[in-house]
């Protein structure tokens, strides 16, 4: 191969070209899994039955039939909630009776009857040479989710809010929200509060390395916490990233209440270049910008100064960065991702040059 012929990949030269005809950087493989990283991202709870699914009114009258239901009834919050109710509330509650016995989930007349009546049956489905259809235990234990996620709880236990991303979705946005409801399992769950991390999971430079190493349905993205979150080298916290997380959540938060809108409808109209003179948009456009320039910064990336406008990147026009400044923060991210790969023990991927990536290496707490 000729090394002197120029390369091109969305308007931009680059060193190199991938297998999908975008520009390749200074590593040549995969991102690793860090250490750092586990046991911080979640998927949320399969619950495996709409029979678990109760509508409000239902609640407030299974409540007030016996206050003791409180104890199994919670929102059931789900990615379609999230991204398109403005207060990203849940529109209907769940019965959660996590790990109980069959024993001591009778004692709840209601919830329990309920999943007698439309759960247990679809749990314990046979088929022809009369075996259960599922697999164990969930004909076995009909009462309890498909996926507890133990992990999950325990995580957030102590945690009052987390962030929430729904994992497929345009936006590639986390949002934050109480605890005390059941995830649904089209949500990721960060058990994280920081504001500070709140921020860099809202940067363009997460978003693009969700786009990147999350899959793609149609112009969707679906974020797997495995693949993205865990392989994304967090920048140590800093005071300006907190207060950039702090000014989007309130601000974003009273707009879309005040405007009616949802996650997915407020990005609509950010990332539309025929938007123009929309003070809302406007200023949630600048808290984006600083947001990123706080993030490039927390990395020591000071010779770094990013451009943003309107940009596509797979078939998707956004208000981002541009071509240019993606195409180093994604390389310079990589380099990250490998220098602390390497350094557990976990790493051994070759690099294309001796250059080194940043040496922060201070995550959030």
């Amino acid at each position: 191969m000729n090394d002197e012929l120029p390369r091109i990949a969305d308007d931009v030269n680059v060193r190199r070209i991938s297998t999908l005809l975008e520009a390749a950087g200074r590593v040549d493989r995969m991102p690793e899994r860090l250490v750092e990283n586990a046991g911080l991202a979640f998927i949320g709870c399969y619950v495996l039955g709409m029979g678990f699914v109760v509508e409000p009114n239902e609640v407030q009258e299974w409540i007030a039939a016996d206050p003791r239901n409180a104890e199994v009834l919670f929102p059931y919050l789900n990615g379609e909630d999230l991204n398109q109710r403005p207060d990203a509330s849940a529109s209907r509650w769940v019965v959660d009776f996590n790990d109980w016995s069959e024993e001591r989930a009778r004692a709840y007349s209601l919830p329990y009857r309920r999943l007698v009546d439309r759960v247990k049956p679809e749990r314990q489905r046979l088929k022809p040479d009369g075996e259960y259809a599922l697999r164990k235990p969930l004909p076995e234990r009909w009462w309890q989710y498909g996926e507890k996620r133990p992990a999950l709880r325990k995580a957030i236990a102590d945690l009052s809010e987390v962030l929430v991303i729904a994992l497929v979705s345009k936006t590639v946005m986390p949002m934050r929200v109480s605890t005390g409801q059941v995830f649904s399992h089209m949500l990721g769950v960060f058990a994280i509060d920081d504001y500070g991390a709140q921020a860099v999971l809202s940067s363009t430079l997460h978003r693009t390395w969700a786009i990147t190493y999350g899959s793609t349905l149609e112009t969707r993205v679906r974020y797997t916490p495995s693949d993205v979150f865990e392989t994304f080298p967090l920048p140590p916290s800093t005071r300006r990233l907190a207060a950039a997380g702090r000014t989007l959540e309130c601000d974003r938060r009273e707009v879309m209440l005040r405007r009616n809108l949802g996650l997915t409808n407020l990005y609509n109209l950010i990332d539309d270049p025929a938007v123009q003179g929309d003070a809302d948009v406007a200023r949630l456009r600048s808290i984006h910008v600083e947001i990123d320039e706080a993030t490039v910064e927390a990395y020591g990336w000071s010779d770094l100064r990013l451009s943003h406008g309107f940009h596509s990147y797979r078939q998707v026009e956004r208000w981002f960065i541009s071509p240019t400044d993606r195409v180093e923060t994604l390389d310079r991210l990589l380099l990250e991702n490998q220098r602390r790969a390497t350094a557990s023990g976990i790493g051994g991927g070759r690099l294309l040059t001796t250059r080194p990536a940043s040496q922060t290496e201070i995550l959030f707490d």
